[in-house]
């Protein structure tokens, strides 16, 4: 299996760097992943991820108290409403609109309720 968690964290790390350069696309979120796969696989890689100046911050927060910073929690729980407002806009059918808002609200709650960082 350690081969399969490698290239997990390996596609999840491509996705953070991604992430990097593109403002609409987070790059914690994928990096957390790469993370708890690289420690199954290899825990050098996971180390250097924590370790990273910018970026590691926020993983250890997480994966050591499951804290979230104030200003990731208003920027995920905004970009969850814009896109559940975006979808309104755009005339998708309500039942849609009304499941994708129903997940967000759940996430949202359960990001606002996470530890400041």
């Amino acid at each position: 299996m350690r081969p399969v968690w490698y290239a997990v964290g390996l596609v999840f790390l491509g996705l953070g760097i991604v992430g990097v350069a593109l403002p609409v696309m987070p790059t914690v979120p994928f990096l957390l992943v790469s993370a708890w796969a690289f420690s199954r696989s290899s825990p050098k890689l996971r180390q250097k991820i924590r370790e990273h100046p910018t970026y590691g911050p926020p993983v250890r927060a997480w994966q050591e108290r499951g804290a979230v910073g104030l200003v990731a929690k208003i920027w995920a729980i905004g970009a969850m409403s814009a896109g559940v407002g975006l979808s309104f806009w755009l005339g998708l059918p309500g039942w849609v609109v009304a499941i994708q808002g129903a997940i967000c609200f759940l996430v949202g709650v359960y990001i606002a309720s996470r530890p400041p960082a």
